[in-house]
């Protein structure tokens, strides 16, 4: 679920991209003494390209230049070109129009209750298969929400439903990065560790032991070239591979499988320890 990421200390969003953060700002004043202002003004300008082909509404843009250049050269050639101008930027105008009311704007909160609710209808296919799921429950003594929490023969997860923009791709780097186009979603990775953490210690404190809550990822919208991929301790995966995932990981499973009863004791504990929001 995108919200701000723990620790605090991080903003919520797309991190900087990588380049970016690894060239600070204290080395740019050696740099113009030495005579190195060229390659920097290079690098930067680079990143500000970057930054600039990133932005999926510049294609919008560039489909509007082309068809109004096209009209307006066509018009001058046929008519004159005061003519030609002034249906290119009618062309513009029209088209801006057109996308504002054909082109739904869905906010972020609107995204992250659409992710979760194609998670929780997949979730609950797996009833079947001796699964539970406790949606959207509240962290005490802090803003934060576990999107969902499975309990089956498997063990325990704390699975938070990420709906991304399907435009920008997403790869995995050395050192357990991953990027959602140039943005680093590390802070994604260390808030989904740190809503397992809590649950692991609320529920072991309400049931008298440990209780093991693995911290796992699905992404709905871009294509994830991966099964799945462990990322700093967290499982990451794409939406249409959920039942798959958690059917799978009963069979890898190393540790014994928990029972019926066992699953019924740690429900009943998130019930009490977890309280449902009001999602």
């Amino acid at each position: 679920m995108d919200r701000e990421p723990w620790p605090r200390a991080k903003a919520t969003g797309p991190q900087a991209p990588a380049d970016a953060q690894d060239n600070g700002s204290e080395n740019g004043r050696g740099h113009a003494q030495d005579g190195l202002a060229g390659p920097a003004a290079g690098r930067a300008g680079s990143r500000a390209y970057a930054g600039l082909a990133a932005n999926p509404r510049i294609f919008g843009w560039i489909g509007r230049a082309v068809a109004a250049a096209v009209v307006g050269v066509a018009v001058s050639i046929w008519a004159n070109w005061r003519i030609g101008v002034t249906l290119a930027a009618l062309v513009v105008i029209g088209d801006i129009i057109y996308r504002s009311k054909t082109t739904a704007f869905i906010p972020a909160s609107d995204r992250v209750t659409s992710a979760q609710r194609r998670s929780r209808r997949r979730l609950a296919r797996l009833r079947a298969n001796g699964y539970v799921t406790l949606n959207a429950r509240a962290i005490p003594n802090s803003p934060e929400v576990i999107d969902h929490l499975v309990v089956g023969p498997a063990g325990v997860f704390a699975l938070d439903s990420e709906r991304w923009d399907r435009r920008l791709p997403v790869r995995v780097t050395t050192g357990n990065q991953i990027y959602h186009g140039p943005f680093s979603q590390r802070d994604r990775l260390e808030h989904a560790r740190w809503e397992a953490a809590q649950a692991s210690r609320l529920l072991g404190k309400a049931i008298k032991r440990a209780v093991d809550v693995r911290p796992a990822m699905v992404i709905y919208g871009p294509k994830i070239p991966w099964n799945v991929a462990s990322l700093y301790g967290v499982d990451v995966f794409s939406g249409s591979r959920l039942r798959k995932y958690f059917r799978k990981q009963v069979k890898g499973r190393q540790a014994a499988r928990l029972d019926a009863e066992q699953i019924s004791l740690i429900q009943e504990a998130a019930e009490r320890v977890l309280p449902p929001t009001t999602q």
